[in-house]
């Protein structure tokens, strides 16, 4: 009852519930625009390019079906991803955009404005790949069918785009996480629906064994999701002691705090970054060799049922989990601001010290974090090769996205809850 309290609660709050009025309208435009069909392309012939085990199935999962529709939100937000990576390294290797990044609510709103542009040319050039590596599901190929098909992706992607910043200005929570969220969120019935059939087909086993490979599946998706919440919400908290100044006839300083280091602060990108890695090759067999008969491209194409592939994907995650996390954490950085505000690490000297001390913590965590990572993401592909059952399992990206959406989007909510002195949902 508590819960459904703090959401009456929240409800009496004009503002607030404008806001959860606005989200929930744009997210109803964005699931509308996933049945808009593009002019041209074949749906059927596009389902068939998924089962194939392409790039093609994770942006289905990312557009919530859009893809396999062959709607104008076929390509979802993928290339505003894309473009927010590049530009996130290209912050840490350019120093124009790293200065940018330190001036504030301005530099910010620069380099928003870069990601903005990549966004619409990388969902050109997506949608331009997709256009002549779509095959069959093209009806008719001339300049028209390639105009409407790639601008009608392009300007999807773009509507996309600006619909999730409206999100984040007026509505709740951070608006391109949220669009994601509810495209992955809008596959829980066909999931739902996908492991019934497979129950009724006795595929979890016979009369009373199958109700229990039923139950046995629903506590394992319960499971994942705990320990990804978990890993999710933990942190490595570093004591910190400032010592007292005193400027003028005020004393500063003195007091006692920690630096909170998450264990998993890379996030969903290892898996993202590594999925799209290792999914390559069965793309390029797809765009250019889709009927082939070699053993290679054979190879490839089922790359997603071979045990040897699993294993290299879970080796790219952690590698790029570290390279990730190594990219926005500087224990340099950080150990030269606690010098110069008068904090230091208890027992550690200031300077190189400290800094070797957080560098060997942070490579502590991340390593449990990199195997914790590689593990979610390999182990429905254990679980399939052990069971022979395929289509039923979690997989890594999905959950970690749906988890830190979440628990993002209720964090937010709590916190506009505890300044109008209302009990917060996380209570």
């Amino acid at each position: 009852m508590g819960l459904f309290t703090t959401v009456r609660n929240a409800w009496k709050i004009a503002d607030l519930r404008k806001k959860m009025f606005f989200t929930l309208l744009m997210i109803v435009i964005f699931r509308l625009g996933s049945f808009i069909p593009v002019p041209g392309l074949n749906p059927d012939v596009l389902k068939g390019m998924i089962g194939q085990g392409t790039i093609f199935g994770f942006v289905n999962i990312l557009s919530g079906g859009a893809f396999e529709k062959a709607t104008i939100f076929a390509m979802s937000i993928s290339p505003y991803i894309n473009a927010s990576i590049i530009i996130q390294l290209l912050t840490v290797a350019i120093p124009k955009l790293e200065a940018l990044a330190k001036e504030g609510e301005e530099g910010r709103k620069i380099i928003a404005q870069y990601t903005r542009y990549g966004a619409v040319i990388l969902g050109f050039l997506q949608a331009t790949a997709f256009y002549f590596g779509l095959g069959e599901a093209v009806n008719e190929r001339n300049i028209l069918s390639f105009i409407t098909i790639a601008f009608s992706f392009t300007a999807g992607t773009a509507f996309l785009m600006w619909l999730g910043e409206q999100i984040t200005e007026y509505g709740i929570g951070n608006g391109i996480s949220l669009i994601i969220f509810a495209g992955i969120v809008s596959r829980g019935p066909s999931g739902v629906a996908y492991l019934y059939s497979q129950f009724k087909l006795e595929k979890l086993g016979k009369g009373f064994f199958g109700v229990l490979g039923l139950v046995g599946v629903l506590c394992l998706f319960v499971a994942i999701i705990a320990a990804v919440v978990w890993v999710t919400e933990a942190e490595r908290r570093i004591p910190v002691q400032y010592a007292k100044r005193v400027v003028g006839r005020k004393m500063y300083g003195g007091q006692s705090t920690h630096i909170p280091i998450k264990v998993n602060m890379a996030g969903v990108l290892p898996i993202i970054f590594a999925t799209s890695f290792v999914a390559l090759p069965a793309t390029v067999v797809g765009f250019f060799f889709p009927n082939s008969t070699h053993p290679v491209a054979e190879y490839f194409r089922g790359f997603q049922s071979r045990i040897e592939i699993s294993i290299l994907s879970g080796l790219l995650i952690m590698f790029f989990t570290f390279f990730y996390t190594f990219i926005q954490f500087n224990p340099v950085e950080l150990s030269n601001n606690l010098k110069k505000n008068g904090g230091f690490i208890p027992g550690i000297r200031p300077g190189k010290p400290t800094s070797d001390y957080i560098y060997k913590v942070i490579s502590r965590i991340t390593w449990f974090s990199a195997l914790f990572l590689a593990v979610i993401q390999i182990f429905p592909s254990i679980l399939q090769a052990i069971t022979g059952i395929s289509g039923i399992w979690f997989a890594g990206t999905s959950v970690l996205i749906l988890v830190g959406v979440a628990l993002e989007t209720v964090k937010q909510i709590e916190s506009q809850m505890l300044m109008r002195h209302y009990k917060g949902f996380l209570e």
